[in-house]
C-alpha cells in the first residue's frame, strides 16, 4: 500500500490531521520511538508531559534550524513550525514579521504563545507554519496565508512523518536518518502505546541502554512493562 502524500503546506495539513487523542499519542509514540533509537544529535521527536501548567508539549527538532511545537492546552491545541529556509520566515523581510495571514485570525487564548520565549528569537517571532484546534473547534484551522511564489512553508518535511502517522512512514524516515533496519513489529507496538519491553527496545536499537531507555520513555508519557 502507497502512502499517501505529504501535506505541502498548513492548508493540506490541517486536512489531514487527525482528532487531538490521536495527535496526542501519536505525538507521544514518536518520541518514545525516538527515546529507544538513541538520538544522532539528540531526540528528533521529544515529547513533555509537563511543559507548562497544565500544557504538554510535543517536540520536533532537526538539528539544522528546523523545528515544530504542538502545545496541547486546556483551551485547546496550537501549533507551529519554523522552516528555516523558507520563503515566509521572517528573516526575508525587513521588518522581520510573521507572513501575512499567518496569526490573522488566531484566537485571542492563543496569541500569547506568539511571544513565548521558545518561539522567539530574541524578539523576533519565528514560525513558518501555524495552526490550532480550540476545545469547541470541530476541525483544525489557520489563518488566510497566501503562500509565497514556491508554494513552501516548510510543512512538508516538518510535518511528514507525523502527518503520515503510520509506523510505516516512520520506519522509512527512520531507516534512511540513522541508516539502521528497523523491527517493523517493534514499531507497531510502539505505536499502539503497548508498553515497552526489553525485546521491543532491542529491535529498535540492538545498543539500547534498557535503563536508560525505560527512563527516557517513561519521561515522556509512555508506559513501561514491569
Amino acid at each position: 500500500m502507497n502512502a499517501a502524500p505529504s501535506p505541502s503546506n498548513v492548508h493540506e495539513l490541517i486536512r489531514v490531521l487527525p482528532e487531538v487523542p490521536v495527535l496526542r499519542d501519536r505525538c507521544r509514540a514518536l518520541a518514545a520511538l525516538e527515546a529507544v533509537m538513541g538520538g544522532r544529535y539528540g531526540r528528533y521527536f521529544d515529547y513533555d508531559p509537563a511543559w507548562g501548567p497544565g500544557v504538554e508539549a510535543a517536540l520536533m527538532n532537526n538539528g539544522s534550524g528546523d523545528e515544530y511545537t504542538i502545545l496541547f492546552t486546556p483551551d485547546g491545541v496550537f501549533g507551529r513550525g519554523f522552516d528555516h529556509e523558507s520563503w515566509m520566515s521572517p528573516y526575508t523581510n525587513e521588518d522581520m514579521e510573521l507572513w501575512p495571514g499567518l496569526v490573522d485570525t488566531l484566537p485571542e487564548v492563543f496569541r500569547p504563545l506568539l511571544d513565548e520565549p521558545a518561539f522567539c528569537d530574541d524578539e523576533v517571532r519565528v514560525a513558518t507554519v501555524i495552526f490550532w484546534r480550540e476545545t469547541a473547534d470541530t476541525a483544525w484551522r489557520a489563518g488566510p496565508v497566501e503562500l509565497p511564489a514556491d508554494g513552501d512553508d516548510g510543512t512538508g518535511h516538518l510535518f511528514g512523518v507525523l502527518a503520515a502517522g503510520t509506523p510505516e512512514v516512520y520506519a522509512a524516515w527512520a531507516g534512511r536518518y540513522y541508516d539502521r533496519e528497523l523491527d517493523m513489529d517493534a514499531v507497531r507496538h510502539v505505536f499502539a502505546l503497548r508498553p515497552l519491553t526489553e525485546t521491543v527496545a532491542k529491535g529498535l536499537n540492538p545498543q539500547a541502554d534498557l535503563a536508560a531507555v525505560a527512563a527516557a520513555v517513561v519521561g515522556v508519557g509512555y508506559p513501561v512493562a514491569d
